[in-house]
């Protein structure tokens, strides 16, 4: 495989991607452990994509997370956000201290993203917004002839946001190479399952005019290969539509019905950590 990442933290073969993997979903368990609630389950079913997006894919400099001629990866589901500063914690962007106030009252770590935490892109929170700025990042990139790209994942709830298709449309007419999106296609949305049947997703894409893989999201190798085939693409977008399991390595948590939004008594976390232990995968 072809690793472009300069950390010194990148992962080279997958083995050590599924070693990532791992090792962010223990940072998020214990990030959520004493909230009583949050998104952990989609944290969970991204991990991987993060893993290999992180530690494989991306051009950046962990010292220097400002860095202009960096990669950029853009978390549209800011409520995700436990997974993403799992990331950068692993990354040393964000210290332990800081990890630890995650979701309290005046954290720099908000439920929600926003860009003032450094090696954050963008405020999430209200959603079908992160591709049109995926856009204008790749664009304004290309302008001023850098060779850095954008990667930008939205979930499949977003699509059925208008903004996002407009976005997608937008990509494609400017040929914008230099954008991939992933879209975390883990079925679910705030009160349940999907509200509007968005399938096929893949053909959706291909008619906008991106290129599209689509994978199991949580297979690191699959997701190696989508990026790989796709790095060949040349003169249009690329799109990897990521099937994901919410409260992947947990299966008390992907069992559970509603996963969107997930309440934990305290007394079920020591349980849960142990379930995340012992179902490595």
């Amino acid at each position: 495989m072809t690793v472009i990442n300069t950390s010194p933290d990148r992962a080279t073969t997958s083995d050590e991607l599924r070693d990532k993997s791992f090792a962010l979903r223990r940072r998020m368990m214990n990030m959520a452990a004493d909230k009583g609630e949050g998104y952990i389950a989609q944290g969970l079913g991204i991990a991987d994509v993060l893993a290999v997006v992180y530690f494989r894919q991306l051009r950046f400099d962990p010292t220097d997370p400002e860095w202009i001629d960096r990669d950029r990866f853009v978390l549209s589901t800011g409520h995700y956000s436990v997974a993403l500063y799992a990331v950068l914690a692993e990354l040393a962007i964000l210290s332990d201290g800081e990890i630890a106030t995650y979701g309290l009252n005046g954290s720099d770590l908000p439920m929600s993203t926003f860009d003032e935490t450094p090696g954050v892109e963008i405020t999430g929170g209200s959603l079908g917004h992160g591709l049109g700025q995926g856009v204008g990042m790749a664009l304004g990139l290309r302008l001023d002839e850098r060779e850095s790209k954008v990667i930008v994942e939205l979930s499949d709830g977003e699509l059925q946001e208008g903004s996002t298709w407009e976005a997608a449309m937008s990509a494609a007419s400017f040929g914008c190479s230099n954008l991939t999106a992933v879209v975390d296609c883990n079925g679910i949305q705030a009160d349940g399952p999907m509200v509007l049947d968005m399938e096929p997703i893949a053909d959706k894409w291909s008619s906008f005019g991106w290129a599209v893989a689509e994978v199991n999201g949580n297979d690191v190798d699959a997701l190696c290969a989508a990026f790989d085939q796709l790095d060949h693409v040349t003169d249009k977008p690329k799109v990897i539509i990521a099937r994901t399991t919410p409260g992947h390595g947990v299966p008390t948590l992907v069992a559970r019905e509603r996963a969107h939004f997930v309440r934990v008594e305290p007394g079920e976390w020591a349980s849960l950590i142990e379930e995340l232990e012992n179902n490595r995968v």
